[in-house]
């Protein structure tokens, strides 16, 4: 019975693993096809595809996938998907930014404002937590054989505010005006970042005990299995207790 669970636990893991990558191909999916549609197929003259297809190869999207993506945005029935955004307050007071990308606006509001309610939380108006977070650009860079100093001058002179260093890799903090600048940095430098988004980063946090934050955890899961979500931002802080259930 023993290798039996064993057995089952890797079966559930290999599952949510392979959920979580389903998710992240849509999500890489659609944001190929909108920066398509929106800016034209050839992403040497469309910065926003350049990037999109960047982050689906470091989520190892397959490249026929994503050639298949750029084609269907020239599809006149494809879908004309919108971005929105909704913010509100989890559990215990933990702000929450979600982004979406949707073709039907109704359909999402209303899923998003059903998370809210179910897991003990508050859909706000927009820019109610304008106050919590800053847009930032973040670049995660293999350090590979690089040299540390040299590095850092460089990309501080495109306008690195801050530099973290872990596992081997570099993750770059830009303000989002510095964004394009720094993605041009690291071109001329012929380095391959690993990922490099927009992000909403807290400029406080909440600190929670383990119980309390998984109830925060259940909610912010919820928005990650929603199809329409591309991205959910929130500021618990995160303790290497909370790291261990997530």
């Amino acid at each position: 019975m023993a290798g039996h669970s064993k057995w089952s636990t890797i079966k559930r893991k290999k599952a949510a693993l392979d959920a979580k990558r389903s998710k992240m191909f849509s999500a890489a999916i659609k944001e190929i096809t909108v920066a398509a549609k929106e800016g034209g197929p050839d992403p040497e003259a469309n910065p926003r595809l350049r990037l999109a297809i960047a982050n689906a190869k470091g989520v190892n999207m397959p490249k026929d996938n994503i050639q298949r993506a750029v084609s269907k945005a020239g599809d006149k029935d494809a879908a004309n998907f919108q971005e929105v955004t909704y913010e509100g307050y989890g559990p215990h007071g933990v702000g929450i930014y979600v982004e979406c990308l949707t073709d039907n606006i109704q359909r999402t509001v209303a899923a998003v404002r059903s998370y809210f309610n179910k897991y003990n939380g508050k859909l706000e108006t927009h820019g109610a937590l304008s106050f919590i977070f800053d847009r930032k650009g973040v670049f995660t860079v293999p350090v590979n054989d690089l040299d540390e100093e040299e590095f850092m001058m460089e990309i501080i002179d495109a306008g690195a505010e801050d530099v973290e260093t872990e596992d081997n890799y570099f993750t770059i903090y830009t303000a989002m005006e510095d964004f394009g600048s720094m993605q041009k940095k690291l071109e001329e430098m012929n380095l391959e970042a690993e990922s490099q988004e927009l992000q909403r980063i807290p400029k406080t946090t909440v600190t929670l005990n383990k119980e309390q934050a998984k109830q925060v955890l259940k909610l912010i899961e919820a928005f990650e299995d929603d199809d329409d979500v591309q991205n959910v931002f929130h500021n618990m802080e995160l303790t290497e207790e909370i790291m261990e259930e997530m």
